[in-house]
C-alpha cells in the first residue's frame, strides 16, 4: 500500500520535523548514570519509593489470584512472578509456559536498580545456518513450526530461578501450590483457550494437542469444561522440590528431548544443551522521554526500536495532536515504518552480531530518520546508523503466542515480564504436561540475502533469536519507579507498546484508556488496524487522507500495565483478552 499524492502532500505539511533540543539521550538519563553492578542500572541515590503494591495486571484471573496470594503472604514481586508463570503455563498454554522463554524487567526499590533478565531460548549446539533448509530450499513455515527443529532450550524457568535467587523473599518451594492444585483438581477452560483449541492452527491438531484437548466422550473440550493435567502437576511438584534444575536435568529433560526428536524432521536439541542453558542478567537500555525514563531490555529484545520511535516522535508535533486527530495517527504510522525497517535490519543477538544500539538512538540519526516521515511513501528502507555493519535484508517470519504481566509488591519492587512459547501452543508438541516452544522459527530462515550479505538474525549454534518482546519499566527523573507496561502480539508488540506509552505519557490518557485505543500497525507498505475500533468519523478522515485501514493480520494485543499517578494506581488490562487487574481489594477492572 502506498500513500496517495494528496496524502504525501498532507504528510509533508504535518510531519515536517521541528528539531528539538529538549530531547536528552543520556545513557539512562542524567540521574541514572551510575551503575550498581555490571547488569543493573541505578540512580545516584536510592530514593524512598512512593509507588507500592500489592498490585498485579495479568492475562488470566486464575494466574492473577495466584500472584496476589503470594503478595499477601509477604512475597516479593519476583516471588509472585514465579507463581503467575506457573499458572499461566497451565491455563493459557497457547501463549506461554514452562517450555518457553521470557524477558523480565525488575526494579529494586531498595537500591533503585533496574535489571533486564534474559530468558530467551537458545539454539542447539549442533544448529547451523541451514537449520530450516531442506533440499537446498527453506522449509515452509508451517512445516518448520511443527518440526522438532523449531524448539530451542527453554529459558523462562531458569531465568525466574536467577531472578528469585537475587530478589526472592519466600522459599521457591512454596510458589507452585496454586499451579499444582489447578492441574490436579482441574480448571474451567476459558473462552479464549477454547477458541484456540477449536482454531485452524496446525499446532492445535497435533497428536499431542488432540490427546490433551479431547474429552472422555471423544469430543474436543469447550469453554466451561474442566481440564485436568496430572503430568503438569507432577512437573511443578518436581520444580518446587528440586528447583529450576528439575527442568534441565533428569526425567523432565529426557522427556523434552524425546519429544523434540520424535516424528518427521526431528530436532537436534540435546540433554547437554538443556543442562548448559544459562539465563543472563543484562544492563537495560534506558532513555529519558518527556518527564520520564523508559527502560527496556537490550538485544536480542527489540526494545531499542520502541525507544527510537519515542525519540523520533519528539521531532513530529503532529504526534501530540491526540487520539482524536488523524494527523497524530498518520505520524504514528510513519514512525513505525521507519522503526521496523531499522529493527528488522540490525537487531539480533548482540553476543553474536554487532547491534548498533547507540547509533539507532543517536540524536542526529534520530532527527534524520524523523525527517523522512514527511515524504515517506510506502515501506521505509533501513537507515545507516552510526556504528552499523552492512547487513542483509531480513527474512524472519515471527508468529504470535505470547503473554505479558506486571507485578508491584508492598515494598515497591516491580516486575514487567513478557513470556512466550512463540506461536499458538508453541510447536504443538508436549512433554511433561506442557507445550514446547517453536522459538527457533524466530530466526531468519535465510542466513544471507540475495546479495550474499549476512543477516543479523541468522541461525547459529547457541544463539538467541531476535525477539519483539519489550517489557517496559518507567521511572521518573529521580529514578523512582512509576510504571510498567508490555504486550504480546508477535512483530506488532512494538506498535502496541509504543501506543500505550504515547497514550499515557504524551496524550495523558489513563492506562486503561490508552490500552483501549484501537491498534494501528504500520510495518512495510500497509496499515493493519483494529478497524472497527476506530470511530466512523476518524476512519472517514483517514480514508480521505489516503490511509486505508485493513484488519491487522497479526496477533491482537494483550497490553497490561500500571502507572502511579497522583498518589494512586492507574492500571489497566486489555479487553481484547481475559486479563484483570488485582490489588489489595482484589477487585478486577
Amino acid at each position: 500500500m502506498t500513500l496517495s499524492s494528496p496524502l504525501r502532500r498532507r504528510a509533508a505539511r504535518i510531519l515536517t520535523p521541528i528539531l528539538s533540543s529538549a530531547l536528552i539521550l543520556a545513557a539512562c538519563g542524567g540521574p541514572m548514570r551510575l551503575s550498581a553492578g555490571p547488569d543493573t542500572v541505578s540512580p545516584l541515590a536510592a530514593p524512598e519509593p512512593a509507588a507500592r503494591g500489592p498490585i498485579v495486571s495479568v492475562a488470566n484471573p486464575l494466574a492473577a489470584e495466584a500472584g496476589m496470594a503470594v503478595l499477601r503472604s509477604g512475597g516479593s514481586a519476583v516471588d509472585a512472578a514465579v507463581a503467575i508463570q506457573a499458572v499461566l503455563g497451565l491455563v493459557e498454554p497457547q501463549s506461554s509456559g514452562l517450555g518457553g522463554g521470557a524477558f523480565l524487567m525488575h526494579y529494586d526499590a531498595a537500591t533503585g536498580a533496574v535489571t533486564a533478565f534474559d530468558g530467551r531460548e537458545t539454539a542447539p549446539s549442533a544448529a547451523t545456518p541451514a537449520l530450516f533448509y531442506e533440499n537446498g530450499e527453506p522449509l515452509g513455515f508451517r512445516e518448520a513450526v511443527l518440526s522438532g527443529r523449531s524448539t530451542g532450550a527453554p529459558g523462562a524457568v531458569a531465568m525466574l530461578g536467577m531472578a528469585h535467587e537475587r530478589h526472592g523473599r519466600l522459599d521457591w518451594s512454596t510458589l507452585f501450590g496454586d499451579a499444582e492444585r489447578l492441574a490436579s483438581e482441574g480448571f474451567e477452560i476459558s473462552p479464549r483457550l477454547a477458541g484456540m483449541i477449536a482454531s485452524s492452527a496446525p499446532q492445535a491438531s497435533t497428536d499431542w494437542a488432540r490427546a490433551y484437548f479431547t474429552g472422555a466422550d471423544g469430543e474436543r473440550l469447550a469453554a466451561g469444561d474442566v481440564l485436568r493435567n496430572p503430568a503438569y502437576a507432577a512437573t511443578v511438584r518436581a520444580l518446587a522440590a528440586e528447583g529450576p534444575r528439575a527442568l534441565y536435568r533428569g526425567d523432565i529433560a529426557r522427556e523434552i528431548i524425546e519429544t523434540v526428536r520424535a516424528g518427521e524432521r526431528p530436532g537436534a536439541l540435546s540433554q547437554d544443551d538443556l543442562a548448559a542453558y544459562q539465563p543472563v542478567a543484562r544492563e537495560p537500555v534506558c532513555r529519558e522521554w518527556r518527564l520520564y525514563v523508559v527502560c527496556v531490555p537490550p538485544p536480542p529484545s527489540s526494545g531499542v526500536a520502541v525507544l527510537q520511535l519515542l525519540a523520533m516522535a519528539e521531532h513530529l508535533p503532529a504526534v501530540d495532536a491526540g487520539p482524536a486527530d488523524p494527523d497524530a495517527w498518520l505520524a504514528f504510522a510513519q514512525l513505525q515504518r521507519l522503526m521496523y525497517a531499522d529493527r528488522d535490519q540490525y537487531v539480533g543477538d548482540a553476543d553474536f552480531v554487532e547491534v548498533p544500539v547507540a547509533g539507532l538512538l543517536d540524536p542526529a540519526y534520530v532527527a534524520g530518520r524523523a525527517g523522512m516521515a514527511a515524504t515517506l511513501d510506502g515501506a521505509a528502507e533501513p537507515g545507516l546508523p552510526p556504528g552499523f555493519r552492512p547487513r542483509g535484508a531480513d527474512a524472519t517470519a515471527e508468529p504470535a503466542g505470547t503473554s505479558h504481566f506486571v507485578v508491584v509488591d508492598a515494598e515497591g519492587n516491580a516486575v514487567s515480564m513478557t513470556t512466550t512459547v512463540e506461536s499458538i501452543f508453541g510447536s504443538g508438541r508436549m512433554a511433561a504436561g506442557f507445550f514446547l516452544n517453536n522459538q527457533l522459527t524466530d530466526f531468519s530462515f535465510r542466513p544471507t540475502d540475495d546479495a550474499g550479505r549476512p543477516v543479523a538474525n541468522a541461525v547459529a549454534a547457541n544463539k538467541r533469536p531476535r525477539s519483539s518482546m519489550t517489557p517496559v519499566i518507567i521511572l521518573d527523573r529521580q529514578g523512582r519507579f512509576v510504571g510498567a507496561v508490555g504486550s504480546p502480539g508477535g512483530t506488532s508488540i512494538l506498535a502496541y507498546v509504543a501506543k500505550a506509552l504515547v497514550g499515557t505519557l504524551a496524550w495523558d490518557l489513563s492506562m486503561q484508556d490508552a490500552i483501549n485505543l484501537p491498534n494501528l500497525v504500520a510495518r512495510g507498505g500497509g496499515f493493519g488496524a483494529d478497524t472497527e475500533m476506530f470511530s466512523p468519523e476518524l476512519r472517514a478522515r483517514l480514508e480521505a487522507a489516503g490511509v486505508t485501514l485493513r484488519p491487522n493480520a497479526s496477533e491482537n494485543s494483550g497490553l497490561h500495565g500500571v502507572l502511579w499517578r497522583d498518589g494512586r494506581w492507574d492500571a489497566g488490562a486489555d479487553p481484547r483478552r481475559e486479563g484483570v487487574v488485582r490489588d489489595e481489594s482484589t477487585a478486577s477492572r
